[in-house]
């Protein structure tokens, strides 16, 4: 079993790096806090580079099962982990991990094995938190991958992964192609974009979600360009009580998601 370094100084260059990764100015690596992260980390995939605990760290079986990975572990005390966690109250637990690296051809394959045969498509969602409870939401729903443009928050940022809880872990993500770049893939997969609508005329309930597709959603705030509702070829309505205009992004989604797998799970 790997030795625990312990970390006195706050410039230590691995906790410098450890912010860098933390504030999005090191791209390669990813900031994961927290039990129940960590949980779904080592549970992964995620190539795992190193974890600092807290000197009053309790979970002997989190960090038993952290170490088993070969993990590099470091403990600090309070005051200096405080000052590279995220989060105002933490668990006294980090990982850093590298970033995962997902290439089309991960999508392409899962099209055909996922409980629905979608891709979702998140455009210009710039709330972390709305992206992330999206992303949760979206594994739930059993999709295929999921793509984020360009303009969106960072998939992998802290505030992302806490909402996601581990769906980011898991779901293949293709981040920052923009909508021209999707709509040339979409073509090579036969796809049929399809996009919520207020104006639409067809009922969600009434679309065939056994059909594969790009399932295409926009910001909470902005929602999408009249350009892009221009270019989809199949829209659906929410239809709604009280003259409510719309819901939040991750309730959108659910709704239509929970609606094709009910459909795909009739033989």
């Amino acid at each position: 079993m790997e030795t625990i370094e312990k970390i006195t100084s706050r410039e230590n260059r691995r906790l410098v790096h450890a912010r860098k990764v933390r504030d999005g100015r090191e791209r390669r690596q990813i900031f994961i806090e927290g039990r129940r992260l960590v949980g779904e980390a080592l549970r992964s995939d995620l190539s795992l580079a190193e974890c600092f605990i807290t000197e009053s760290f309790g979970d002997a079986e989190l960090l038993d099962a952290v170490m088993k990975m070969a993990v590099s572990v470091a403990e600090l005390p309070d005051d200096i982990f405080s000052s590279v966690a995220e989060t105002a109250h933490s668990q006294g637990i980090i990982l850093i991990a590298e970033r995962p690296e997902v290439l089309i051809l991960t999508l392409e394959s899962r099209l055909g094995k996922s409980a629905s045969p979608i891709i979702l498509y998140l455009h210009e969602v710039n709330n972390p938190s709305n992206l992330g409870a999206a992303m949760r939401t979206a594994e739930a729903g059993g999709v295929a991958g999921v793509i984020i443009s360009a303009g969106s928050a960072d998939a992998y940022s802290p505030k992302a992964l806490r909402s996601a809880m581990g769906a980011s872990f898991r779901l293949p993500i293709w981040e920052g192609p923009g909508f021209e770049e999707v709509c040339r893939w979409v073509k090579t997969q036969k796809l049929t974009t399809t996009a919520a609508d207020i104006s639409a005329d067809t009922n969600y309930l009434e679309a065939d979600w056994k059909t594969a597709r790009l399932l295409v959603f926009g910001s909470e705030a902005h929602g999408l360009t009249p350009a892009i509702i221009e270019r989809i070829e199949e829209k659906v309505f929410i239809p709604m009580e009280n003259e409510v205009e719309s819901l939040n992004l991750a309730v959108s989604v659910g709704v239509i998601l929970f609606e094709a797998k009910r459909q795909n799970a009739v033989s």
